[in-house]
């Protein structure tokens, strides 16, 4: 099996439960120590793909809403400011280390197959002058995702991976991995390492974990890791709350759960 350290191009995806604190507001600490690690991989070496979510809820911190907007205005609102508030962060702590960021935004109809290409080629030519893009999907106008609730970031990760022609998907959430029980309501469950195939016994473990802010869980991981799969991508599900393991992830130690089709 390929070291994950031989893997040029990573897709990372941070959810919305990693990047703020659970009153909606931004973690300071934490975003500083991702985007240092983040970008030490890129200096390794690596081409990094940031898809982030934390749009609505940076923008219901910055707006002072507490609990996730039911409208479809309301989120629309959030996510508007939260954009800039999002880009503005990357843009400002990613500079500290010399690095240029792009804004990527999506929705389900760009992605569509016969305009995937316009993607495609988009990424190549900022990865190719060195600049690291920033996707999200686009929620200010992004109004049936919105209303759906199916515009979660998980599976625009697999999607954007499988555009990016990238070799590992890392998803970052609010959980180390894949137990084989509710780590929750089981203080013994135990951490599957890696997986191997998508089976109804693994789906079985998947449950929901989504929180206010944030529109993922289990499931949905899942669900990107099969999109992953179709296009021979591994993934490594590993909880956001410790950035600094992604160097023992690239150092080759075992973190979070990984998905390989590789034996």
């Amino acid at each position: 099996m390929r070291r994950i350290s031989e893997r040029k191009r990573v897709v990372v995806k941070l959810g919305t439960s990693t990047l703020t604190h659970k009153t909606g507001k931004l973690n300071i600490r934490r975003v500083e120590q991702l985007v240092k690690t983040l970008a030490d991989i890129y200096n390794s070496g690596h081409e990094v793909i940031l898809v982030s979510s934390g749009a609505i809820g940076l923008g219901m911190g910055k707006l002072g809403i507490l609990n996730r907007p039911k409208d479809t205005p309301g989120k629309q609102a959030c996510a508007a400011v939260g954009q800039c508030e999002l880009m503005y962060l990357y843009d400002k702590l990613f500079g500290e280390y010399s690095i240029s960021v792009a804004q990527v935004l999506l929705t389900k109809y760009i992605l569509l197959e016969d305009r995937r290409k316009n993607v495609e080629n988009a990424l190549e030519r900022l990865l190719g002058l060195g600049v690291l893009p920033v996707v999200n999907e686009n929620d200010t106008v992004a109004i049936d995702e919105l209303e759906l609730e199916v515009g979660e970031n998980d599976s625009l990760a697999a999607i954007v991976a499988t555009i990016a022609h990238a070799d590992l998907l890392i998803i970052m959430s609010d959980i180390d991995g894949l137990y084989d029980s509710d780590p929750r309501e089981n203080k013994n469950a135990n951490l599957i390492p890696m997986v191997h195939e998508i089976t109804e016994e693994i789906r079985h473990l998947a449950g929901d974990s989504g929180s206010r802010f944030g529109t993922g869980g289990m499931v949905t991981k899942l669900k990107a890791v099969e999109l992953a799969y179709e296009a021979g991508i591994d993934v490594v599900l590993m909880n956001g709350k410790r950035p600094k393991r992604l160097y023992d992830l690239f150092d080759g130690k075992e973190v979070g759960t990984l998905f390989t089709l590789e034996r």
